[in-house]
Order: structure tokens, then C-alpha cells, then sequence
């Protein structure tokens, strides 16, 4: 059974979302209401990544437009996909179709309003196409809500979703079965090479593996290890460092659980680019990243210097302009890197003339860089740590990660429950599109923090409030 055609009427927000929803709807049409163009018209002014998203949603109808020629606009324009657009095949394409006329007074919804004009654009449209299933995609809660109570089919806009459900999103780490070694036993193959031990087993059908994917077994002899390799037929594990031991921490830190350790060894592996953390507050995101940098940037010096930068969203009010540079400006969102410093130059039997001296010579080494001024930045050989990821949408998570130039790696860390941005949902999240993107890559990779190490006070409120 074919699914009939259908009209999906867009709403600005879904256009300003991303400008390329137009050619997302393959077969079906798309209409634009008069209403959605004057607010594009309202919303293209400014530099935001929803006025630029306007101004590009214009681009594309020019571009739909022109193409179509001197034809009456009745009929629908084709929607084809402008040149250097690659989103699907071309096999089918609907029309796009505007709103031509003004609405008859028996359909006016409601006081006039933006919403309530594009709802009485739609009953127009219903009445104008019998039989021909019209459907509302907005990401406005209350125009959805107000289309279901004037008869109207709404729907969420979803084709940036990353993945279903966020409970299937990859965690990074994996239990084995308890008989693995049994199951294993005629096809393993064991050796050291540079004071590392590695296994070979086959693959079976529904390990689920992916590179750099942690895997352990508890009990008493609690084995961890990550897929080093994979092909088809095979898989290469590799005994992990344990980095809770004394003799193993990074600038003074030591992992205090299972999870943090798989960091350390996600963080501190040069052939690893990039480093996705998820957790919730309290689980050692920053602390981690920031030991494991300095570490690096100091007394390997893999890196030239640390950048730190994250999404400016604020939880409260906004607190207006702020005074100075872009790395003063910067500086009261970066609280939790000054207080995981505190943490890291906690140091005894230097007094506090020793940790001023070694907070000044770790400053010159951590720059806090600002979001919006990362278009046409390449960095060379540097550390980036990117905090609170998950404000960021897919789209500003392409443009930070393709930044990299060689000898950098990219750590995204972020808690997927405290979303501060509109319209960004568990599973439209840069951070989540992200991790799930990157699963199949040989330099990346991800781990899910469990366990809150902050304080006991800590642990039980995030568990009961």
C-alpha cells in the first residue's frame, strides 16, 4: 500500500530551524503560508543562527523561484534541490506551493495573529484540496495544540532527530557475558607488544561492536579492555591502563570509577581525535578533560595550548553586556573551569605564593575562546574542550569540529538532561547527533559518565530533587 500524497504546511520555526527542511519531504508538497514569509521577512536581520537560517530559507525560494521561469505560481513550483545540495535522490519530488490569495472571512481563526493566520491559511487550504491529507509541521508546542483543536493534523518537525530514543544512543562501555572467554576459546589469540596486551577473537553476529568501544567484565578479576580493531570477521581487544592506580595519574588525578577510567584512556590516546563525554552534573566531565590536557600541553607537550569555549546560553536572566575582551567577556561562563583549576593546583607544600605562580603559568597556557567567532578558525596542534555541547545544535557542532587542523583533538562533553537552547530536545542535540555519527570511526571516542563523584551532598540531590 502506497502512502496518498500529502500537503505538509511548514512553520517558520521549522524553516529557521534548517533551511534545508524544504526538500525533506519527498514526494509529498510543501506550502508556505503568506504569514511564515512576512515573519522570515521580520526574522532575517541579526547574526544569530536563526537569522542566518532566514535569510537562507529566502535564498532557496529565490532560487525555486527563478528556476521555474515566468510560469503562473497556481500550479506549484517544482521542488528541486538547488545545486550543491545533496540531501536525497531526485527520483520524486513534490511541489511547493504558496498562499495565493487572502483568506475568506468564514475561515478566519481566532484574534489575528501570526499563528492564527497560518492556522486560517490551512483551512483555506484543506477546503481548496478535498480529499488530500494536510498536515501542520511546526515546532511550536501551542500552534500544534491549536491546530488539533481547529481539525487540523499537527506534527513535530523530527528529520533532525539522531536517533529514536535517547535511551538507545550509544554509551561507549559494555558489559561481555560471563562465559566470553569460553565462548571464545578455539578462536582467541593473545600477545604483548609494548608493554601492552592485546586479544583476537572472532566476531559474533550481535556483539554490537564499534571502535574504540570499551568493553569489561566484572567480578573479581575485573577485566577492561576496547576494541582496538575490527573487520568483519575479527576483533582486536586491548588491555586498558588503569589509571586508578597511584603510579598511573594524570597531573594528580587518579579515575575513582570504572567509567572515568575509560575516559583517561579515551583522552590520553594521541591516535584518538575526538572524545565525546556525556554525564550528569557532578560526574567529572571537565575535571577529566582538563587534567588529561594539561598533562599533555605541559609535560608531554603534544599540544601548544588548551582552548577552552562553550554555548553562551544562560540558565537565568542574562546579565546584559559585559565589559572588556573576548576572553574577559568569556569569563564568568567559564566558572567551571576556574573551579576544576582549584582542583588541579590544589597543591600542599607549595603555600599559596607556589599556586598563585603555577595558576598564572596555567592561564597563559588555557585560552577561553568565545562560540561565535569560530567560523574561519583552523587550530594548529590544540587542545579544544568544548563545554555544555548539548546546547548546540548539529549544525554549530559542524562548524566547531571541522575547525580541527592537524595535531588537534576535540573533547565535547556536555549533560544531554539540562538542554538550556529552544527547540533542541534530547534527540536533536548536537552533542547526541555527534556521538551518534561518530560511533563507526576509528579516531573517535564515547563515554557515558554514570557515577556523580562531586560530594555526597551532591549525589543524593541529583538522585531526589
Amino acid at each position: 500500500m502506497t502512502r496518498s500524497k500529502r500537503i505538509y504546511v511548514l512553520d517558520t520555526n521549522v524553516l529557521m530551524h534548517d533551511p534545508t527542511a524544504l526538500f525533506k519531504f519527498e514526494e509529498h508538497d510543501v506550502f508556505i503560508p503568506m504569514m511564515v514569509l512576512e515573519e522570515l521577512d521580520n526574522g532575517k536581520k541579526g547574526h544569530s543562527e536563526a537569522s542566518r537560517n532566514a535569510r537562507q530559507v529566502s535564498r532557496f525560494l529565490n532560487e525555486i523561484i527563478e528556476a521555474h521561469g515566468s510560469q503562473k505560481l497556481e500550479q506549484g513550483v517544482k521542488l528541486e534541490q538547488p545545486k550543491g545540495l545533496q540531501l536525497r535522490s531526485q527520483e520524486s519530488v513534490g511541489r511547493l506551493l504558496f498562499q495565493l490569495k487572502p483568506v475568506e472571512n468564514g475561515k478566519k481563526f481566532g484574534k489575528v495573529l501570526p499563528d492564527n493566520l497560518i492556522l486560517s491559511s490551512i483551512l483555506q487550504l484543506i477546503e481548496d484540496n478535498p480529499g488530500v491529507p494536510v498536515v501542520l509541521v511546526s515546532k511550536d508546542i501551542n500552534l500544534r495544540i491549536k491546530a488539533s483543536i481547529a481539525g487540523v493534523k499537527a506534527e513535530d518537525y523530527e528529520n533532525d532527530r539522531a536517533i529514536d530514543d535517547f535511551n538507545l544512543l550509544f554509551t561507549g562501555a559494555n558489559e561481555l557475558p560471563a562465559d566470553f572467554w569460553e565462548r571464545h576459546e578455539g578462536s582467541l589469540r593473545s600477545w604483548t607488544e609494548k608493554g601492552r596486551t592485546f586479544y583476537e577473537v572472532r566476531r559474533t553476529e550481535d556483539d554490537g561492536w564499534y571502535p574504540n568501544q570499551f568493553l569489561y567484565m566484572p567480578g573479581d578479576d575485573e577485566v577492561e579492555m576496547k576494541v582496538a580493531k575490527l573487520d568483519d570477521q575479527r576483533a582486536v581487544l586491548q588491555i586498558v591502563d588503569d589509571f586508578r592506580s597511584p603510579q598511573h595519574q594524570v597531573w594528580g588525578i587518579n579515575a575513582r570509577n570504572r567509567e572515568q577510567n575509560f575516559a583517561f584512556n579515551a583522552l590520553m590516546d594521541p591516535e584518538i581525535d575526538f572524545v565525546t563525554l556525556l554525564g550528569t552534573a557532578g560526574t567529572g566531565k571537565t575535571l577529566l578533560a582538563l587534567a588529561a590536557g594539561l598533562t599533555q600541553t605541559m609535560d608531554i607537550q603534544r599540544y601548544r595550548e588548551i582552548i577552552m569555549t562553550r554555548a553562551t546560553v544562560s540558565v537565568g536572566e542574562d546579565i546584559g553586556f559585559l565589559p572588556g575582551t573576548e576572553e574577559e567577556k568569556m569569563t564568568p561562563w567559564m566558572g567551571a573551569l576556574t573551579d576544576n583549576l582549584e582542583v588541579l593546583t590544589h597543591t600542599e607544600d607549595h603555600g599559596s605564593w607556589g599556586r598563585g605562580a603555577t595558576n598564572e603559568l596555567l592561564a597563559s597556557r588555557i585560552k577561553i575562546r568565545s562560540m561565535n567567532f569560530m567560523r574561519g578558525r583552523t587550530f594548529l596542534n590544540r587542545w579544544v574542550i568544548v563545554d555544555e555541547a548539548q546546547n548546540l545544535t548539529p549544525k554549530q557542532m559542524k562548524t566547531l569540529i571541522t575547525r580541527a587542523g592537524p595535531g588537534t583533538k576535540i573533547i565535547c562533553m556536555g549533560n544531554v538532561e539540562q538542554i538550556d537552547t529552544p527547540y533542541l530536545t534530547e534527540t536533536t542535540s548536537g552533542l547526541t547527533y555527534a556521538v551518534d555519527r561518530f560511533k563507526n570511526w576509528a579516531h573517535s571516542a564515547h563515554i557515558t559518565l554514570r557515577r556523580g563523584e562531586r560530594s555526597r551532598l551532591a549525589d543524593y540531590a541529583s538522585e531526589v530533587l
